[in-house]
């Protein structure tokens, strides 16, 4: 290539970079390629931080939870073919999880993507069906534009993921010398209807026992001091879904805990006697609403940024869109008269129960409850769990008590496995203040324990607790909840302690129920790269649903 001609791949490569910094990113996870090295040496010398990964879907999870816990747009940036294709379930599952994501990838040029060709498949149709927009650059002049249409797509309500093919042509061409980025515009949320608020306060008049349901966009949106206040003021119960998490804090005396257990829990018996539900951020990919509302009779008001999705068992009575927060207030308010404080909840009650014979118990392997209990006593109020998909996921979730948003993140949309450890690396660099844990599986560690390598070598803190089961729990459950038996869901383990230390890494066997907690906080406090290998007693599962068996037979 001549002089003049990288000078050119610089200006068109600088321009998007530049376009990237005008969005506020600050981090692209990815791994480069032939197509893109204009744009990784343009980066390289920019103000933006190249975290350097191992596998290209480890990067997605990375830019996915970077998103989620921020609110901004996580990047990640890959080349073509096989390694955009590897970008697809990161993307995917920020999809479902409405969180705000932009995957970059190279493109072979336009001088052979009409026909069949090396390395070439059609990524922006691969890419259509799981993101709100999908693109390809035709030329330069386009790049200031389509930057700033991808981060406003994925970040505006419903945010989700946004992709971008870059062809090899448009990467080495010259930009004109007036291209700039333009200026960020952010849509904002719209005052909530009087009309509407008045409805709805009419039916929250008429309720004998209504409940809350807050989920993903309550989160997300910040309104957990608006829903706190609501709910206090209006002596509502609240429960929460996996997503939401936090938003409401689990030790507020309103609080029913977490829906959304594979079959049914102790916050299902309280849906079951209410007359009315205010699902606040509520989205229907959390889980199902039949779940809730089984003979579709009960009302319905719906509080979020956009209106209802349609759904059988979740036909809405009345919708307020808006700012989630302004509406929260503006029902207070219209609703006027104070209801009597909630009767302390039955549910809660009996899973703190649950959860105190849980940190009582040393046996060997560990109880779940154990495991649960002792990873809240190691984590402050406002550290950070990734929980990723499996047994240990039904077990945090309705167990782990949680009291600010998006401090236990958990993917329930596409309900992915291995994202957690690569995502931890992510939330430990948006929020450096916080201590992060990837609590996984012994099936999900494998997906991705080659981004043990990426913590040392960038220095990013990071400890997985390992549930190790020497299976896929959860499919095993589920077989011996459905078939009475199971199959083909074992297999063995390496020495993590060794395999650990291969990387860098310190690595830790739990051999008792009393050493789990000392060795966590060290861990945590370490400010490395930890992994912890502990056994988990998973024969509670099948107990688990034993007992709520018998509990919704007596009920």
């Amino acid at each position: 290539m001549s002089a003049t001609d990288q000078n050119a791949a610089q200006n068109a490569a600088a321009l998007l970079v530049e376009c990237l910094e005008n969005e506020g990113v600050t981090v692209v996870f990815g791994i480069p390629g032939e197509e893109n090295i204009n744009l990784t040496n343009a980066l390289e010398r920019s103000s933006i931080r190249y975290v350097l990964t191992r596998h290209e879907q480890a990067a997605s999870f990375m830019a996915e939870m970077y998103g989620r816990v921020t609110g901004s747009a996580g990047l990640v940036s890959a080349t073509l073919g096989p390694g955009a294709i590897n970008l697809q379930l990161g993307v995917a599952d920020a999809m479902t999880n409405s969180t705000p994501l932009v995957a970059l990838s190279a493109q072979v040029g336009h001088d052979r993507d009409y026909k069949e060709s090396h390395q070439f498949v059609d990524l922006v149709n691969m890419f259509v069906p799981i993101t709100k927009w999908s693109a390809s650059v035709p030329n330069p002049d386009a790049i200031p534009e389509m930057v700033r249409k991808a981060f406003k797509t994925a970040e505006t309500e419903r945010p989700g993921a946004v992709y971008l093919a870059v062809p090899e042509d448009v990467d080495t061409a010259a930009a004109g010398a007036r291209l700039h980025p333009l200026p960020r515009n952010v849509v904002r949320a719209e005052a909530p209807s009087p009309a509407q608020v008045d409805r709805a306060a009419a039916l929250l008049r008429e309720a004998s026992q209504p409940i809350v349901l807050a989920g993903h966009g309550a989160a997300r949106n910040d309104a957990g001091k608006a829903l706190t206040e609501f709910a206090s003021r209006l002596g509502l119960p609240v429960a929460t879904t996996f997503h939401g998490k936090g938003v409401f804090p689990d030790d507020h005396p309103n609080s029913v805990g977490t829906i959304g257990f594979m079959r049914r829990d102790y916050v299902n018996f309280g849906f079951e006697k209410a007359d009315l539900i205010i699902a606040v951020g509520y989205e229907l990919q959390e889980f199902d609403p039949a779940r809730i509302n089984p003979d579709a009779d009960k009302k319905i008001i719906h509080v979020h940024r956009f209106p209802a999705e349609v759904d059988a068992s979740y036909s809405i009575d009345v919708g307020i869109i808006g700012d989630i927060s302004a509406s929260l207030d503006a029902l207070s308010t219209t609703v006027g008269t104070h209801r009597p404080a909630p009767a302390p909840s039955e549910s809660s009650a009996m899973l703190r129960e649950e959860l105190d014979r849980g940190r009582q118990d040393d046996r060997y392997p560990l109880a779940p409850q154990r495991i649960v209990a002792d990873t809240r006593a190691a984590l402050g109020r406002d550290d950070v769990v990734l929980v990723d998909t499996g047994a240990l996921k039904m077990w945090m979730a309705r167990l782990y008590p949680t009291y600010a948003a998006n401090t236990c993140l958990i993917s329930n949309g596409l309900s992915t496995m291995g994202f957690a450890l690569p995502g931890a690396l992510a939330v430990a660099l948006a929020k450096p203040n916080a201590r992060v844990l990837a609590a996984v599986g012994d099936g999900a560690f494998l997906m991705h324990s080659q981004e043990i390598e990426t913590a040392v070598r960038e220095g990013i803190p990071l400890t997985v607790l390992i549930w190790e089961d020497n299976g896929y729990g959860l499919i095993e459950w589920k077989m011996d909840l459905e078939l009475g038996e199971h199959s083909n869901t074992a297999f063995a383990n390496p020495d993590v302690v060794r395999y650990a230390e291969s990387f860098g890494a310190k690595g830790y066997r739990i051999d008792s129920a009393e050493q789990l907690l000392p060795t966590l906080q060290a861990a945590l406090d370490g400010g490395g790269v930890s992994i912890i290998a502990c056994p988990v007693d998973y024969r509670e599962n099948l107990r688990l649903t034993d007992r709520l068996g018998q509990l919704d037979a007596a009920l």
